[in-house]
């Protein structure tokens, strides 16, 4: 067995199938722009996950700030209706 399960036999047919699609002289190009369209897709892939961690990151800054915030808030003592001016 070869590359994930597929034979010798499998890649000779699809080597011969490629061969009858595009002819021997366009095999180069076809190969050529694939591994392009992989390159891409690798680089858009990773510029997604940098993205999606910048983002949890923010959220989880964003988080610990309400927290400490409510932890400030808690410690304050509520106003005292007589002082309050209004009476």
């Amino acid at each position: 067995m070869g590359l994930g399960g597929i034979g010798f036999q499998e890649l000779l047919i699809i080597f011969l199938l490629v061969l009858l699609l595009f002819g021997a002289k366009r095999i180069p190009e076809v190969g050529k722009a694939l591994g392009k369209g992989i390159r891409e897709f690798k680089r858009a892939s990773k510029e997604i996950r940098a993205d999606v961690e910048v983002e949890s990151r923010a959220e989880e800054g964003e988080e610990k700030e309400k927290e400490k915030g409510k932890e400030a808030g808690s410690d304050r003592t509520p106003p005292d209706p007589d002082r309050d001016g209004r009476g």
